[in-house]
């Protein structure tokens, strides 16, 4: 019970406080006791997760996951359910069969994946390990005739001992952190992060690091001529969990690669310190993956809540998060965390019997692990092409978008994206959750998941500051983003929070405010 009276009272200093942007109450409370008494996120997330698998762009995981939301999103009672197609993406790509171990000097299976979009060895193959040593392509040149089928690993000083790290993998922000981010200044014009200019020992980096790659490319050119059997690769990580990523391009007419492995650091580190040493290191390994090619457009899962008011009704609320995930685990905390939670985001509005003024739309994104696509495609059809900036009749109609996508942390507040006009109505709308640690409000930006595809294009788009638990450190992206690394209490709180936010989005006598309109961009390249 005290949470409810915590909740009435921090419900009653908003609306003497924040006295322009009412609260209702028994709403907040009905979603309180909804979302955090009666959750279905644990059944959601198992879903997405333990039943449909990986869910990397247009694999079969990644359709099994869709058209369980298609179904689940009709039997909550969703309209205008439907898969929508954002624009042609490529293969997909899963892996069917894994194996690699040392069985010289002596046995150890091997922790790896095979790199996303690679093929496989077609077949069990058994081979001496060839550590090549090449500075240059006319290194090469003595290895000629000598690997075919071979495993191979390349010699690179890049590759260095681990060392240990007495930090905790999960953490939560203390107050102090989240006072900082509170304290912040609007980012300057121009200013925004990731906008790096060049030269100085940032260019040098960047020559540096683009000879580094022309090599690796011209090494695996000469390697596919000579037929190898499988190429091991250092994966980023320790302690068993390593970092994931592709090895080869999902276009259609994509070029042909090597078979690769990439290997958790400590059995990469074994296998390169006894080639090092002089010894013979012999692996079997059995990599199946397949390819598929016959569908290669990509889709986004697409629900609403039909507004009710006669004025109001033709606007839109959206919430979404990504849907697909790298391979090697299943796309726990990236991104079926923010999927359940908006998800049951909905199902909480549904289950209060809520009859919305503006129609509340859910999107689950596809292909964002690539470049954010699945909204930028949405964003391009439904509200304005960022190349010139020309309003769609959408574009109007929206009042906001909200996305969750930083893992299974607990909603602590809400980045701003630089607009300062919706401060107060934010604060205000937290409020309530006071007492589930949501409180903070910060002008900055953060990047690198869906909302930016809103904001884009002058549209207010929001993602939410959570909790960063281990998402850095041991999920994002890895061979440990499962399940059991989601925080289902965490997730209960989230969806809460966002039920409410939507609720008061779909209710207010106008739109939220907006920043001006970008001016258009450059095409991406």
């Amino acid at each position: 019970m005290k949470k409810f009276t915590f909740s009435a009272l921090a419900l009653g200093l908003c609306l003497t406080t924040f006295a322009q942007e009412p609260v209702n109450s028994a709403a907040v409370q009905k979603i309180r006791a909804e979302g955090l008494d009666k959750s279905k996120a644990y059944d959601i997330a198992y879903q997405i997760t333990d039943v449909a698998g990986p869910r990397l762009s247009n694999s079969p995981g990644l359709k099994r996951a869709q058209d369980w939301a298609v179904k689940y999103f009709n039997e909550m009672g969703l309209k205008n359910v439907h898969l929508e197609a954002w624009g042609d993406f490529g293969k997909g790509w899963q892996v069917d069969k894994y194996y690699a171990a040392t069985t010289k000097p002596f046995y150890r299976p091997i922790i790896a994946s095979p790199k996303a979009w690679t093929p496989g060895t077609n077949g069990p193959i058994k081979s001496e390990v060839i550590l090549i040593k090449a500075d240059t392509i006319t290194d090469l040149a003595k290895y000629k005739g000598k690997l075919k089928g071979k495993i191979v690993m390349i010699e690179s000083a890049l590759v260095q001992p681990l060392k240990n790290s007495y930090k905790a993998d999960a953490v939560r922000y203390t107050d102090e952190e989240l006072a900082k981010m509170a304290e912040a200044t609007p980012p300057v014009a121009g200013g925004a992060p990731g906008n790096r200019q060049g030269g100085g020992q940032g260019g040098n980096q960047r020559a540096m690091m683009m000879r580094m790659m022309g090599m690796r490319a011209a090494i695996d050119s000469v390697l596919l001529a000579e037929g190898i059997g499988l190429k091991l690769t250092y994966a980023r990580g320790s302690h068993g969990t390593f970092f994931t990523s592709n090895g080869a391009s999902y276009k259609l007419d994509a070029k042909p690669v090597n078979p690769e492995l990439e290997v958790s650091s400590e059995d990469y580190l074994h296998i390169l310190r006894l080639l090092r040493g002089g010894e013979k290191v012999e692996i079997e390994a059995d990599v199946k993956t397949s390819f598929y090619d016959k569908d290669p457009k990509g889709y986004n899962v697409i629900g609403e809540i039909p507004g009710t008011d006669p004025k109001l009704k033709e606007e839109i609320v959206m919430l979404g998060g990504h849907y697909d995930s790298w391979h090697s685990g299943t796309g726990a905390t990236d991104n079926a965390a923010g999927s359940a939670v908006m998800i049951e985001a909905m199902r909480i509005l549904k289950a209060i019997d809520f009859k919305p003024k503006r129609t509340i739309r859910i999107a689950l994104w596809s292909s964002e692990e690539q470049g954010l696509f699945g909204s930028r495609g949405y964003v391009k059809s439904h509200f304005a092409d960022p190349a010139d900036m020309k309003p769609k009749p959408e574009h109007e109609k929206l009042s906001a978008y909200y996305n969750l996508d930083n893992g299974t942390g607990t909603i602590r507040g809400v980045y701003l994206q630089g607009n300062a006009a919706v401060k107060d109505i934010f604060q205000s709308w937290l409020t309530p959750f006071a007492d589930l640690g949501a409180k903070t409000i910060t002008i900055s930006n953060t990047g690198g998941t869906d909302h930016q595809a809103y904001d884009g294009v002058g549209l207010p788009g929001f993602q939410f500051i959570q909790d960063p638990m281990d998402y850095n450190t041991r999920t994002h992206h890895s061979n440990m983003d499962t399940f059991d690394r989601l925080d289902i209490e965490d997730l209960k709180k989230s969806a809460t929070i966002i039920a409410s936010f939507v609720y008061h989005t779909s209710e207010r006598a106008e739109k939220l405010p907006r920043k001006e309109m970008p001016k258009p961009q450059a095409p991406r390249m």
